[in-house]
């Protein structure tokens, strides 16, 4: 794991999700290269964020989540979408970042042709991860030297920076912890 990436995925996960904004998730599956600037993400904690898959402990859905920093934890959300997170903090702690949107940058003909559309590519969870080919087999890989990296931004990032309440969610709705970056 490089230093850059070390210290991104070190400290608490809110302050994780912030810096993880500008950052590119890269796809390479199926001989099919993808990449997009990831400019929504979310915070789960470990045990004490009661919205979290951590809440309750290990399971075989989420073990994954409980892995080191840089796995990739995987889950089908209501059983339809795939949605991926970015586990950060020390093993057994069961912190991840939610990958809720980004801009497409690269293979973006493809990201068309698996979403069946030309727009709203990557714009919610479900979206990002049909668009990069990200399925249930990638949980648990490295998001260091996986088919699904995680690599420091090319330029820094504009637009305007805000924080909110997590989307569809029932319990700890008092958390801003959903980062948006506006106007990219």
């Amino acid at each position: 794991m490089t230093a850059q990436l070390v210290d991104l995925l070190t400290g608490p996960v809110e302050d994780v999700a912030r810096r993880l904004l500008g950052w590119r998730l890269h796809s390479h599956t199926g001989r099919m290269v993808t990449s997009v600037m990831l400019t929504e993400v979310e915070a789960y904690g470990g045990p004490d964020d009661l919205a979290s898959h951590a809440s309750r402990g290990p399971t075989a859905r989420n073990a994954s989540m409980f892995g080191p920093a840089g796995t990739l934890y995987v889950y089908r959300s209501y059983g339809i979408h795939w949605c991926a997170n970015v586990v950060t903090g020390p093993v057994g702690e069961g912190a991840a970042v939610l990958m809720r949107g980004a801009v497409p940058l690269e293979g973006i003909s493809i990201m068309e042709k698996r979403r069946r559309r030309t727009d709203h590519l990557v714009d919610g969870p479900g979206k990002l991860c049909q668009a990069l080919g990200i399925v249930g087999e990638h949980d648990g890989s490295s998001l260091l030297d996986g088919p699904i990296r995680l690599l420091p931004p090319e330029e820094p990032i504009n637009g305007v920076f805000a924080a909110t309440p997590r989307i569809g969610v029932s319990k700890a709705t008092d958390r801003l912890w959903r980062y948006v970056v506006r106007n990219t």
